[in-house]
Formats: structure tokens, sequence, C-alpha cells
């Protein structure tokens, strides 16, 4: 085997490494993460996720949420809704949110997102607890 053919050789399953490694990544190396559990009761709560790359660890900045659902369905009353409002946050890979509780108890937060690079739709549920 010539240098030149090696060297074709090894470029070749180079790409095909790193084409098979980026088809296994997928949504299921996403996370959304409550920054806390605990929150307060009623109108103009601050409720805050943090989205991370499992694999990684580090925060994901820029995905867009497109579809959100806050429901009390922990507490087995899904059909109770809150009004809620994205915020501004300073964070690196934070979304906040203000939402009306109208409720204590547990309130499950559903999350749609596109994120930056990734094909598939990431999805995620992180229940807070509302506290009076």
């Amino acid at each position: 085997m010539t240098l030149h053919t090696a060297l074709r050789a090894g470029l070749i399953g180079l790409a095909l490494s790193a084409s098979a490694a980026s088809a296994l990544a997928g949504a299921a190396d996403y996370e959304f993460q409550p920054l806390k559990v605990d929150v307060k009761n009623g109108a103009g709560s601050e409720l805050a996720v943090r989205l991370v790359h499992k694999p990684t660890g580090k925060p994901v900045p820029g995905a867009v949420l497109f579809r959100t659902r806050l429901d009390m369905a922990p507490d087995n009353m899904a059909d109770m809704t809150a009004n809620h409002a994205a915020m501004p946050s300073a964070d690196a890979g934070v979304y906040a949110f203000k939402a009306d509780l109208t409720m204590a108890g547990g309130w499950a937060f559903r999350i749609m997102a596109k994120v930056p690079g990734e094909a598939e739709t990431v999805e995620g549920v992180v229940v807070f607890r509302a506290k009076d």
C-alpha cells in the first residue's frame, strides 16, 4: 500500500467515524433541569429551567422553546393549567418564566424545544412544587 492510499483510507475512516458519532447524537442527549424545585404559590411565581447537554454537562444556550404547558398532573389534576410567560434570563442555557400558580402543590412544566444543530425536537418535563 502506498503512502497516498494509506492516507486516503485513514481520512475516509475518520470521516465515517465522525458521521457515525453525529448520527448517534439526538434529543435524548438533552435534559431540562429546574433551577429551584420549590417556588412561590400565587401570581407572578418565577420558574426557571436549565437545558443541559448530558454528555458534556454544559448548558445549552439559544434553544427555541416553542410549546410549553404548565399543569398539576403530579397531583392528578392535569386539567388544571396555569398561565405563564417567558422572561429574559442573564444566564446561558437558562430559560425563565413567570407563572400564575393558582394552588399549592406539584406543577409539571412540559417543554418542547429546538436546539441549534439538533435535528430532533427536544422534549422534557420539569416538576415544581408550589408552596404558600
